[in-house]
């Protein structure tokens, strides 16, 4: 059977019922995919890996270029790439867990004069809002608070999925004396430079539904 149809000229021409068979089908696959892909359940990044995330440091003493972690931590994170506007993050370091790759620089790290972890166990960043930059880039913004001081932070960061696992990795530099890390003797700048970049990797994976 075929079905004709009469151009603008006037001429008619025959559509064999395959060939609109074809046409329908695809039409109706075309559609169906549109609705799925309306009702595809949303991906909220909120569960964080702490044993495969790391937050790092880096900084010079001496002239000399060093590198420490902090082994304990906690990571609280909300992220979905279409609702940024919805985003949190909340990163609490448990600074007597802090490793400089010495012993001795330990014990003194966490005394009174450095982080007085006695006194201050909790080093904390609180996120206050994050932009989109593309291609997987954004800037966080948040509240860094270190031995009772709490600072205004901004820190570049990319995002990569794959299913429903993601990886945040970031850095931003801080001013150690801003925060009275290292005190007395220890604010001599050219002993230990001012400048300490702080480094996370985080780990995450999510999970559907809705919000």
């Amino acid at each position: 059977m075929n079905i004709t149809t009469t151009n603008s000229a006037g001429a008619t021409t025959a559509l064999p019922w395959s060939r609109l068979l074809m046409v329908a089908l695809h039409g109706t696959l075309l559609a169906g995919l549109m609705l799925i892909a309306g009702h595809a359940p949303a991906l909220e990044f909120k569960q964080v890996q702490t044993n495969e995330s790391a937050i790092t440091f880096g900084y010079t003493q001496m002239n000399v270029p060093l590198d420490g972690k902090f082994d304990k931590f906690a990571a609280q994170v909300h992220f979905d790439p279409a609702r940024l506007a919805q985003a949190q993050a909340r990163i609490e370091i448990d600074v007597a867990s802090i490793d400089t790759g010495s012993v001795e620089a330990n014990d003194e790290v966490v005394g009174k004069l450095w982080f007085n972890a006695k006194t201050y166990p909790v080093a904390s960043f609180v996120s206050t809002g994050i932009k989109a930059l593309g291609n997987n880039r954004y800037e966080a913004s948040g509240k860094l608070s270190i031995k009772g001081r709490t600072r205004d932070v901004k820190a570049p960061v990319t995002f990569q999925s794959a299913g429903n696992r993601g990886l945040f990795d970031g850095a931003f530099t801080i001013r150690r004396l801003d925060y009275a890390i290292g005190e007395g003797e220890w604010t001599d700048i050219g002993t230990v430079a001012d400048e300490i970049q702080i480094r996370f990797h985080l780990v995450v994976t999510a999970s559907s539904g809705k919000k």
